[in-house]
């Protein structure tokens, strides 16, 4: 159990709130990209592989970009601090190719045109991650990162609430505007794309790096930090990354199948289908704030490995969900709403384990290096995305092929949830990161 009992510092959630509209940008796009570009594709392709395959394009980019740029931004020094000049160029041109991005999937467009849409807004996109994300340890003292990060990840989520619940009905709507046209199928894309403009806009306006962020400094040499991570007496740091992994192992190869699994087997439309990760938003931005301060008093490492068991129970509900409806004789309707409350109970478990993740490596490092362990978050991270979409994509085709395409498309909730129970396993053995602890090797913690 956490010993620490200090108070939050003066001001700590108005800063918070105002870093997480970097947040905001990330989940305002993510839904909506993750729900409709597996249907954009399937408009041109019928192999779901090919399509988990195609996904996994962006992820390929985040994999190398993500790291060094987060490597670049610890050892930027400008007037603005080390992050903003990377998020003032990233940012914006996310939303801009945020909208023109379903443009690739009209009748007029072509999978070769969405495919390079595809590229170019995650060049931007995953460009940026880094630089937001670090943002807010750079600020936010290591003990308090727990609830900083269920601050900040609220912020995703009510993005993400706004994405699904509010713009994805949108996808339905066929109405003609000036110079734009019809607006079916784009107008979420578009309307997003400039609140993520406006984000921007008021995160430079409001958020200050700190004086020593703006300073020229000693370059932190990457190899020592990785050896730090991989080679030191406390392999926490590792164990930390290896669970993480496959725990979205589990989350990525659910999610790019989620809109297509409710349009096909549950039958919603695709503006309805919009409404899947909602639910899950929802859930995590009610228990994310919470789950931080339940950590700091009970542990990050016990809330995490609690979350996990409440995913996995979650996932088994999901796998026997279509069948027992179905012998139960119950409405389509009422089958959705049950599948849309499994969905909330996983979001809540799955705020309660990215809430308390990243601060578990963030105690771990100091000022020079909160970069580069970042960047080491989401080289596991988007590892994981890149393998799991082909791989259960591989599992719906056939399955679907010896049993039919339901059973194939339930394949993937059974994969999900062996994959977060090994990650349960894995964070059995971390002993470190937690918000009393000292920095992993002795390295000072930063003090905001």
């Amino acid at each position: 159990m956490s010993k620490s009992n200090a108070e939050l510092p003066q001001g700590f959630y108005r800063i918070t709130i105002l870093i997480g509209l970097g947040f905001f940008t990330m989940g305002l796009m993510d839904p909506l990209y993750d729900t409709y570009v597996p249907i954009f594709l399937e408009d041109f392709l019928s192999s779901r592989f090919l399509i988990g395959a195609i996904m996994t394009l962006d992820n390929l980019l985040a994999l190398f970009l993500i790291p060094i740029v987060s490597n670049l931004s610890d050892n930027t020094h400008s007037p603005i601090g080390r992050r903003m000049p990377w998020i003032l160029v990233t940012v914006p041109l996310s939303g801009i190719f945020f909208a023109l991005l379903p443009y690739g999937a009209l009748p007029s467009g072509s999978l070769v045109l969405l495919i390079v849409l595809i590229f170019v807004l995650n060049l931007a996109k995953q460009a940026a991650r880094g630089p937001v994300v670090a943002l807010m340890p750079d600020t936010i003292p290591g003990e308090f990162r727990s609830e900083a990060n269920g601050v900040i990840n609220t912020m995703g989520a009510i993005a993400a609430i706004v994405g699904t619940i509010v713009l994805a009905p949108l996808m339905d709507l066929d109405v003609f505007l000036p110079v734009i046209g019809s607006v079916r199928r784009r107008l979420p894309f578009l309307i997003s794309g400039v609140l993520v403009i406006v984000a921007t806009i008021l995160l430079f306006t409001f958020v200050r790096e700190s004086k020593e962020a703006k300073e020229k400094r000693e370059r932190t040499p990457l190899m020592k930090s990785l050896r730090l991570v991989f080679g030191g007496e406390d392999r926490s740091a590792m164990l930390i990354l290896l669970s993480l992994f496959c725990w979205f192992l589990g989350y990525q190869g659910v999610l790019p199948f989620m809109g297509i699994y409710s349009r096909q087997v549950l039958g919603v439309s695709e503006g309805l289908a919009g409404l899947s990760p909602g639910a899950v938003a929802i859930g995590y931005m009610l228990l994310a704030i919470p789950s931080g301060i339940i950590a700091h008093r009970f542990g990050r490492r016990r809330v995490i490995r609690f979350g996990l068991v409440g995913i996995v129970i979650a996932l088994l509900l999901m796998f026997v969900h279509e069948p027992l409806t179905r012998l139960a004789g119950l409405p389509p309707f009422t089958a959705w709403v049950i599948f849309l409350g499994l969905l909330f109970v996983f979001g809540m478990c799955w705020g309660s384990v990215i809430t308390n993740s990243f601060p578990m490596l963030w105690q771990m490092a100091h000022f020079g290096n909160m970069g580069i362990y970042t960047g080491l978050y989401y080289f596991f991270s988007q590892g994981a995305a890149i393998t799991s979409p082909p791989i259960s994509g591989g599992f719906i085709d056939i399955f679907s092929f010896f049993f039919g395409g339901t059973v194939g498309l339930r394949m993937i909730f059974l994969y999900a949830a062996v994959m977060m129970f090994v990650a349960f396993t894995i964070m059995g053995r971390v002993t470190g990161g937690e918000a009393h602890q000292p920095a992993a090797g002795g390295i000072p913690d930063s003090d905001g």
